[in-house]
């Protein structure tokens, strides 16, 4: 597919990975959906973009509201091909800590941002993608999960939980779409320099480093990007999961 003209929506795309994403598909000639419960930066991307971005402040686990923004978008440029699935939480906690066992909400906290917020967006995203009702290539839908979906780390039961689940509805989810002509990629990303990361203090991220291969560095937002429209761009790339992770094997802490 080519990105020039084409519609995107990319959830968590103000920031980070997302942002990254939404950069890059700009540059390609795309316009581009942004969803993302940052207000202040997706309102300066907006800012940046007048012609080529609509900025949605949504949670993308709500599901009124991602058909609301999507629907509204899809008024706005008269169609949608690419999906791109960035919003997400790290969560954190042992399944016994000091003070009991996990709480549940903790660990439904997760699964309903990291799976069902995906699950929420791309369904509607699908949903516009098949009403184009051509027998071309009707969308693409990116979804990212993480190493944490094979390497999980001591207190990342609920984090790696909701990344490997999205990483098992990969292939059926390409078999649903199929027969709309709409292919389903999923992004596994090592350990990648975005904000979050940056704000780690050295002796924090030292370690993290040793666990990378090569080159023995952490990940660019922008090799994320990359990767994104190289899917897009190859027809042939279906129902598959890529890990993005310069080799690293995640020790168990």
């Amino acid at each position: 597919m080519n990105i020039t003209n084409k519609v995107a929506v990319v959830s968590g795309g103000a920031s980070g990975l997302g942002l990254a994403t939404s950069l890059r598909l700009l540059a390609e000639g795309a316009q581009v959906l942004v969803l993302d419960l940052n207000d202040d930066a997706g309102q300066t991307l907006k800012a940046q973009y007048p012609q080529q971005v609509r900025f949605y402040r949504v949670d993308v686990s709500n599901a009124d509201a991602v058909e609301k923004a999507i629907s509204d978008g899809v008024a706005h440029w008269g169609r949608l091909d690419i999906c791109v699935n960035c919003a997400g939480i790290v969560a954190a906690g042992k399944v016994l800590g000091r003070e009991g066992a996990l709480p549940l909400d903790q660990f439904s906290h997760a699964i309903n941002i990291n799976l069902n917020g995906t699950f929420n967006v791309l369904r509607v995203a699908a949903e516009k993608m098949a009403a184009k009702g051509t027998d071309e290539e009707q969308g693409v839908i990116i979804n990212t999960a993480s190493v944490a979906a094979f390497d999980g780390q001591t207190g990342q039961a609920a984090y790696s939980a909701s990344k490997a689940a999205i990483v098992g509805m990969t292939l059926p989810l390409a078999r649903d779409l199929a027969s709309h002509n709409i292919r389903v990629m999923t992004i596994a990303p090592g350990l990648f320099d975005t904000p979050m990361m940056k704000s780690l203090p050295e002796k924090v991220r030292e370690p993290l480093i040793e666990m990378v291969q090569c080159p023995k560095r952490f990940g660019l937002p922008e090799e994320f990007a990359d990767l994104c429209c190289h899917i897009i761009g190859n027809p042939y790339l279906n129902g598959e999961v890529i890990r993005l992770d310069a080799g690293i094997r995640m020790e168990s802490k």
